[in-house]
Protein backbone atom coordinates (compact mmCIF):
# COMPACT_ATOMS: atom_id res chain seq x y z
CA UNK A 1 0.00 0.00 0.00
CA UNK A 2 2.71 2.28 0.93
CA UNK A 3 4.33 1.86 -2.65
CA UNK A 4 1.33 2.52 -4.37
CA UNK A 5 1.20 6.17 -2.52
CA UNK A 6 4.39 6.72 -3.15
CA UNK A 7 3.93 6.35 -7.10
CA UNK A 8 0.44 8.36 -6.70
CA UNK A 9 2.90 10.71 -5.44
CA UNK A 10 5.62 10.83 -8.28
CA UNK A 11 3.28 10.90 -10.84
CA UNK A 12 1.23 14.35 -8.85
CA UNK A 13 4.71 16.08 -8.81
CA UNK A 14 5.73 15.11 -12.39
CA UNK A 15 2.63 16.47 -13.15
CA UNK A 16 2.76 19.55 -11.56
CA UNK A 17 6.44 20.27 -13.25
CA UNK A 18 4.94 19.32 -16.70
CA UNK A 19 2.60 22.30 -15.89
CA UNK A 20 5.25 24.91 -15.20
CA UNK A 21 7.05 23.77 -17.74
CA UNK A 22 6.16 26.19 -21.01
CA UNK A 23 4.34 24.51 -23.62
CA UNK A 24 6.12 21.87 -26.18
CA UNK A 25 6.93 22.82 -29.08
CA UNK A 26 7.04 21.11 -32.19
CA UNK A 27 10.33 20.26 -34.23
CA UNK A 28 11.54 22.91 -36.42
CA UNK A 29 9.70 25.48 -33.76
CA UNK A 30 10.69 28.36 -31.75
CA UNK A 31 9.79 29.55 -28.34
CA UNK A 32 10.08 33.05 -28.14
CA UNK A 33 9.71 34.94 -24.70
CA UNK A 34 6.43 36.62 -25.56
CA UNK A 35 5.03 32.40 -25.11
CA UNK A 36 5.58 32.43 -21.57
CA UNK A 37 5.72 36.64 -20.38
CA UNK A 38 4.36 39.16 -21.18
CA UNK A 39 5.36 42.68 -21.41
CA UNK A 40 5.49 44.97 -18.50
CA UNK A 41 5.54 48.29 -20.36
CA UNK A 42 7.12 51.33 -19.43
CA UNK A 43 6.84 52.86 -16.08
CA UNK A 44 3.90 55.20 -15.00
CA UNK A 45 5.41 59.08 -15.88
CA UNK A 46 6.09 61.16 -12.65
CA UNK A 47 5.37 64.83 -13.41
CA UNK A 48 7.91 67.00 -12.12
CA UNK A 49 7.28 70.51 -10.47
CA UNK A 50 7.88 72.86 -13.18
CA UNK A 51 5.37 70.34 -15.03
CA UNK A 52 2.51 71.04 -12.64
CA UNK A 53 3.13 74.76 -11.76
CA UNK A 54 4.04 77.43 -14.36
CA UNK A 55 5.61 79.59 -11.89
CA UNK A 56 8.52 76.83 -11.32
CA UNK A 57 8.27 76.38 -14.61
CA UNK A 58 9.26 80.33 -15.63
CA UNK A 59 11.67 80.50 -12.28
CA UNK A 60 13.46 77.47 -13.96
CA UNK A 61 13.75 78.98 -17.22
CA UNK A 62 15.24 82.24 -15.47
CA UNK A 63 18.04 80.21 -13.50
CA UNK A 64 18.99 79.04 -17.12
CA UNK A 65 18.84 82.18 -18.66
CA UNK A 66 20.81 83.61 -15.34
CA UNK A 67 23.98 81.15 -16.10
CA UNK A 68 24.03 81.56 -19.76
CA UNK A 69 24.24 85.14 -18.90
CA UNK A 70 26.88 84.31 -15.90
CA UNK A 71 28.92 82.48 -19.01
CA UNK A 72 28.69 85.45 -21.24
CA UNK A 73 29.95 87.71 -18.42
CA UNK A 74 33.04 85.66 -17.76
CA UNK A 75 34.08 85.23 -21.51
CA UNK A 76 34.47 88.77 -21.30
CA UNK A 77 35.94 89.09 -17.92
CA UNK A 78 38.53 86.70 -19.31
CA UNK A 79 39.16 89.01 -22.46
CA UNK A 80 39.49 91.86 -19.79
CA UNK A 81 41.74 90.11 -17.76
CA UNK A 82 44.19 89.32 -20.65
CA UNK A 83 44.38 92.92 -21.23
CA UNK A 84 44.57 94.52 -17.65
CA UNK A 85 47.13 91.60 -16.35
CA UNK A 86 49.65 91.10 -19.57
CA UNK A 87 52.98 88.83 -18.28
CA UNK A 88 55.80 90.81 -18.58
CA UNK A 89 58.82 88.74 -19.53
CA UNK A 90 61.12 88.17 -16.40
CA UNK A 91 58.60 88.99 -14.18
CA UNK A 92 56.98 85.92 -12.13
CA UNK A 93 54.13 88.25 -10.53
CA UNK A 94 52.89 89.34 -13.34
CA UNK A 95 52.94 85.92 -15.12
CA UNK A 96 51.34 84.72 -11.44
CA UNK A 97 48.03 86.98 -11.96
CA UNK A 98 47.82 86.54 -15.73
CA UNK A 99 46.91 82.84 -15.37
CA UNK A 100 44.99 83.38 -12.42
CA UNK A 101 42.77 85.87 -13.82
CA UNK A 102 42.78 84.47 -16.76
CA UNK A 103 41.78 80.80 -15.35
CA UNK A 104 38.99 82.23 -13.43
CA UNK A 105 37.40 83.94 -16.37
CA UNK A 106 37.24 80.57 -18.67
CA UNK A 107 36.19 78.59 -15.29
CA UNK A 108 33.16 81.35 -14.95
CA UNK A 109 32.58 81.02 -18.95
CA UNK A 110 32.58 77.04 -19.23
CA UNK A 111 31.08 75.92 -15.65
CA UNK A 112 27.57 77.99 -15.95
CA UNK A 113 27.65 77.24 -19.76
CA UNK A 114 27.33 73.46 -18.57
CA UNK A 115 25.16 73.71 -15.88
CA UNK A 116 22.65 75.53 -17.49
CA UNK A 117 22.37 73.03 -19.87
CA UNK A 118 22.12 70.18 -18.10
CA UNK A 119 19.81 72.26 -15.40
CA UNK A 120 17.24 72.81 -18.86
CA UNK A 121 16.93 69.53 -19.66
CA UNK A 122 16.63 67.70 -16.39
CA UNK A 123 14.33 70.36 -15.53
CA UNK A 124 12.24 72.36 -18.79
CA UNK A 125 12.80 69.10 -21.43
CA UNK A 126 10.41 66.70 -22.42
CA UNK A 127 10.85 64.15 -20.03
CA UNK A 128 8.87 61.05 -20.63
CA UNK A 129 10.52 57.39 -21.94
CA UNK A 130 9.78 56.98 -25.45
CA UNK A 131 10.39 53.56 -27.55
CA UNK A 132 11.85 54.03 -31.06
CA UNK A 133 11.34 51.03 -33.25
CA UNK A 134 14.46 49.61 -35.33
CA UNK A 135 13.57 50.21 -38.95
CA UNK A 136 15.58 50.13 -42.04
CA UNK A 137 16.69 53.79 -43.01
CA UNK A 138 16.22 55.24 -46.73
CA UNK A 139 17.06 58.73 -48.11
CA UNK A 140 12.88 58.74 -48.89
CA UNK A 141 10.64 61.69 -48.99
CA UNK A 142 8.64 60.11 -46.39
CA UNK A 143 12.36 59.51 -44.20
CA UNK A 144 12.82 63.06 -44.88
CA UNK A 145 9.69 64.32 -43.51
CA UNK A 146 9.53 62.60 -40.38
CA UNK A 147 13.01 63.77 -39.40
CA UNK A 148 11.80 67.23 -40.02
CA UNK A 149 8.97 66.38 -37.97
CA UNK A 150 11.66 65.09 -35.41
CA UNK A 151 13.01 68.12 -35.15
CA UNK A 152 9.93 69.93 -35.00
CA UNK A 153 9.01 67.61 -31.92
CA UNK A 154 12.45 68.45 -30.38
CA UNK A 155 11.28 72.19 -30.77
CA UNK A 156 8.52 71.78 -29.31
CA UNK A 157 9.36 69.71 -26.14
CA UNK A 158 12.52 71.66 -24.84
CA UNK A 159 10.56 75.13 -25.28
CA UNK A 160 13.79 76.57 -27.36
CA UNK A 161 12.26 78.66 -29.61
CA UNK A 162 8.87 79.58 -26.88
CA UNK A 163 11.32 79.88 -24.15
CA UNK A 164 12.64 83.46 -25.19
CA UNK A 165 14.96 84.40 -22.77
CA UNK A 166 16.53 81.09 -22.63
CA UNK A 167 17.39 80.65 -26.63
CA UNK A 168 18.51 84.44 -26.36
CA UNK A 169 20.66 83.86 -23.45
CA UNK A 170 22.29 80.05 -24.92
CA UNK A 171 22.69 82.00 -28.07
CA UNK A 172 25.08 85.50 -26.75
CA UNK A 173 27.13 82.67 -23.87
CA UNK A 174 27.59 80.65 -28.03
CA UNK A 175 28.27 83.50 -29.53
CA UNK A 176 31.02 85.58 -26.84
CA UNK A 177 32.93 81.99 -25.38
CA UNK A 178 35.25 82.26 -28.31
CA UNK A 179 36.47 85.54 -28.21
CA UNK A 180 38.48 84.82 -25.46
CA UNK A 181 40.01 82.13 -27.60
CA UNK A 182 40.28 84.73 -30.39
CA UNK A 183 41.91 87.16 -28.25
CA UNK A 184 44.78 84.56 -26.44
CA UNK A 185 45.62 83.82 -30.10
CA UNK A 186 47.24 87.18 -29.97
CA UNK A 187 50.31 85.25 -27.75
CA UNK A 188 50.99 82.96 -30.47
CA UNK A 189 52.41 85.61 -33.03
CA UNK A 190 56.11 87.36 -32.09
CA UNK A 191 55.80 90.95 -31.32
CA UNK A 192 58.73 91.06 -33.77
CA UNK A 193 59.22 89.08 -36.91
CA UNK A 194 60.23 85.75 -35.94
CA UNK A 195 62.64 86.10 -39.40
CA UNK A 196 64.29 89.24 -38.30
CA UNK A 197 64.83 87.91 -34.30
CA UNK A 198 66.44 84.57 -35.44
CA UNK A 199 68.88 86.59 -38.34
CA UNK A 200 70.56 88.16 -35.07
CA UNK A 201 72.27 86.93 -31.95
CA UNK A 202 73.86 88.02 -29.62
CA UNK A 203 77.50 87.46 -31.36
CA UNK A 204 79.31 89.67 -32.56
CA UNK A 205 82.64 91.04 -33.99
CA UNK A 206 85.28 91.01 -31.17
CA UNK A 207 82.97 89.05 -28.86
CA UNK A 208 85.23 86.23 -27.50
CA UNK A 209 83.67 82.46 -27.13
CA UNK A 210 83.07 81.64 -23.32
CA UNK A 211 81.93 78.06 -21.60
CA UNK A 212 78.25 77.67 -20.89
CA UNK A 213 77.49 77.93 -17.97
CA UNK A 214 80.46 79.52 -16.05
CA UNK A 215 80.82 82.05 -18.82
CA UNK A 216 84.86 81.76 -18.49
CA UNK A 217 86.38 82.69 -22.04
CA UNK A 218 87.91 79.79 -23.89
CA UNK A 219 91.71 80.21 -25.11
CA UNK A 220 92.64 78.45 -28.29
CA UNK A 221 95.52 76.59 -26.63
CA UNK A 222 93.07 75.02 -24.34
CA UNK A 223 91.07 73.34 -27.05
CA UNK A 224 92.45 69.77 -27.86
CA UNK A 225 92.15 67.48 -30.69
CA UNK A 226 88.86 65.73 -30.22
CA UNK A 227 87.54 67.37 -27.87
CA UNK A 228 84.17 69.45 -27.99
CA UNK A 229 83.06 72.54 -25.87
CA UNK A 230 79.29 74.01 -25.04
CA UNK A 231 79.68 77.87 -25.57
CA UNK A 232 78.03 81.23 -25.49
CA UNK A 233 79.21 84.57 -26.07
CA UNK A 234 81.26 86.41 -23.17
CA UNK A 235 78.89 88.69 -21.42
CA UNK A 236 75.75 86.67 -21.34
CA UNK A 237 74.62 87.14 -17.82
CA UNK A 238 73.87 91.11 -18.58
CA UNK A 239 71.62 90.28 -21.73
CA UNK A 240 68.14 91.95 -21.27
CA UNK A 241 66.39 88.31 -22.06
CA UNK A 242 69.06 85.84 -20.68
CA UNK A 243 67.19 83.05 -21.79
CA UNK A 244 65.44 84.00 -25.09
CA UNK A 245 69.55 85.03 -26.33
CA UNK A 246 71.18 81.99 -24.62
CA UNK A 247 68.62 79.71 -26.61
CA UNK A 248 69.76 81.62 -30.24
CA UNK A 249 73.40 81.97 -29.51
CA UNK A 250 74.64 78.40 -28.31
CA UNK A 251 77.32 77.04 -30.15
CA UNK A 252 79.07 73.95 -30.41
CA UNK A 253 83.20 74.41 -30.56
CA UNK A 254 85.14 71.19 -32.10
CA UNK A 255 88.84 70.72 -32.95
CA UNK A 256 89.51 68.31 -35.54
CA UNK A 257 92.69 67.84 -38.01
CA UNK A 258 92.68 70.49 -40.11
CA UNK A 259 93.35 68.30 -43.23
CA UNK A 260 89.93 66.31 -42.05
CA UNK A 261 88.00 70.03 -43.11
CA UNK A 262 86.61 70.27 -46.67
CA UNK A 263 85.74 73.72 -45.86
CA UNK A 264 83.85 76.41 -48.65
CA UNK A 265 85.98 78.45 -50.06
CA UNK A 266 84.34 81.46 -49.00
CA UNK A 267 84.98 79.96 -45.32
CA UNK A 268 88.43 79.18 -45.28
CA UNK A 269 89.29 81.87 -42.86
CA UNK A 270 86.02 81.04 -40.45
CA UNK A 271 88.19 78.24 -38.41
CA UNK A 272 91.13 78.65 -36.44
CA UNK A 273 93.74 75.67 -36.50
CA UNK A 274 91.00 72.99 -36.93
CA UNK A 275 88.79 74.92 -34.61
CA UNK A 276 85.30 75.50 -35.84
CA UNK A 277 82.26 76.34 -34.22
CA UNK A 278 78.73 75.65 -35.27
CA UNK A 279 75.32 76.38 -33.72
CA UNK A 280 73.76 73.87 -31.51
CA UNK A 281 69.89 74.58 -32.95
CA UNK A 282 68.60 71.90 -35.24
CA UNK A 283 67.55 73.26 -38.33
CA UNK A 284 64.96 70.73 -37.86
CA UNK A 285 62.64 71.83 -35.22
CA UNK A 286 65.17 73.67 -32.76
CA UNK A 287 66.03 70.89 -30.19
CA UNK A 288 69.87 70.71 -29.53
CA UNK A 289 72.39 69.40 -31.28
CA UNK A 290 74.76 68.14 -28.36
CA UNK A 291 75.61 64.42 -29.08
CA UNK A 292 79.14 64.10 -30.63
CA UNK A 293 80.65 61.31 -32.58
CA UNK A 294 84.52 62.22 -32.10
CA UNK A 295 85.57 59.31 -34.51
CA UNK A 296 83.17 60.08 -37.17
CA UNK A 297 82.88 63.59 -36.48
CA UNK A 298 79.13 63.54 -36.53
CA UNK A 299 76.99 65.97 -34.91
CA UNK A 300 73.68 64.15 -33.83
CA UNK A 301 70.05 65.92 -33.09
CA UNK A 302 68.59 63.21 -29.92
CA UNK A 303 65.28 64.62 -31.25
CA UNK A 304 64.83 63.50 -34.76
CA UNK A 305 68.21 61.81 -35.49
CA UNK A 306 69.61 64.34 -37.79
CA UNK A 307 72.98 63.84 -37.95
CA UNK A 308 75.47 66.72 -39.16
CA UNK A 309 79.09 65.81 -40.97
CA UNK A 310 81.51 68.42 -38.83
CA UNK A 311 83.81 67.70 -42.01
CA UNK A 312 81.67 69.00 -44.62
CA UNK A 313 80.77 72.60 -43.09
CA UNK A 314 77.83 70.26 -40.40
CA UNK A 315 75.84 69.55 -44.00
CA UNK A 316 72.76 66.90 -43.34
CA UNK A 317 74.03 63.37 -44.09
CA UNK A 318 70.53 61.80 -42.47
CA UNK A 319 67.31 62.79 -40.87
CA UNK A 320 64.39 65.21 -41.34
CA UNK A 321 66.83 68.70 -41.04
CA UNK A 322 66.99 70.51 -44.73
CA UNK A 323 70.21 72.18 -44.26
CA UNK A 324 73.44 72.85 -42.88
CA UNK A 325 74.18 73.75 -39.34
CA UNK A 326 74.71 77.82 -39.37
CA UNK A 327 78.94 78.23 -38.78
CA UNK A 328 79.81 81.01 -36.52
CA UNK A 329 82.95 82.61 -37.66
CA UNK A 330 85.74 82.26 -35.33
CA UNK A 331 89.33 83.70 -35.07
CA UNK A 332 91.84 84.82 -32.29
CA UNK A 333 92.19 88.22 -30.22
CA UNK A 334 96.27 89.41 -29.36
CA UNK A 335 95.77 87.56 -26.06
CA UNK A 336 95.12 84.20 -27.57
CA UNK A 337 91.02 84.00 -26.60
CA UNK A 338 88.99 82.61 -29.05
CA UNK A 339 86.69 85.72 -30.58
CA UNK A 340 83.69 85.86 -33.24
CA UNK A 341 84.29 87.46 -36.27
CA UNK A 342 80.59 88.71 -37.23
CA UNK A 343 77.38 87.17 -35.89
CA UNK A 344 75.90 84.39 -37.47
CA UNK A 345 75.49 85.06 -41.48
CA UNK A 346 72.28 83.03 -41.60
CA UNK A 347 68.82 82.79 -39.37
CA UNK A 348 69.59 79.69 -36.95
CA UNK A 349 67.52 76.91 -35.38
CA UNK A 350 64.41 75.81 -37.97
CA UNK A 351 64.17 76.08 -41.30
CA UNK A 352 60.87 77.34 -41.73
CA UNK A 353 61.78 80.68 -39.88
CA UNK A 354 64.22 81.28 -43.21
CA UNK A 355 61.54 79.77 -45.55
CA UNK A 356 59.08 82.17 -44.19
CA UNK A 357 61.00 85.26 -45.29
Amino acid sequence: MAQQDNGDSSAAAGSAVEKSLPPAASPGTAVVASDAFANPGLPPHNLRVTDLDPAKERQASRRVGGLFILSIVGSIFAIVAYIVFPIVPGDLVSVRLNTLFLGLGITLALIPLGIGAIYWAKNLMHSEEMVEQRHSTRGTESTRAAAANIFTLGNKESGFTRRKLIRNSLIGALAVFPLPAIVFFRDLAPAEDPVALFKTTLWKKGTRLALDPSGAPIKASDVTLGSVFHVIPEGLENAEHKLEEKAKAAVLLMKLDPSDLNELPERKDWSYNGIVAYSKICTHVGCPVALYEQHTHHLLCPCHQSTFDVTNHCEVIFGPAKRPLPQLPIAVDSEGYLIAQSDFTEPVGPSFWERSA
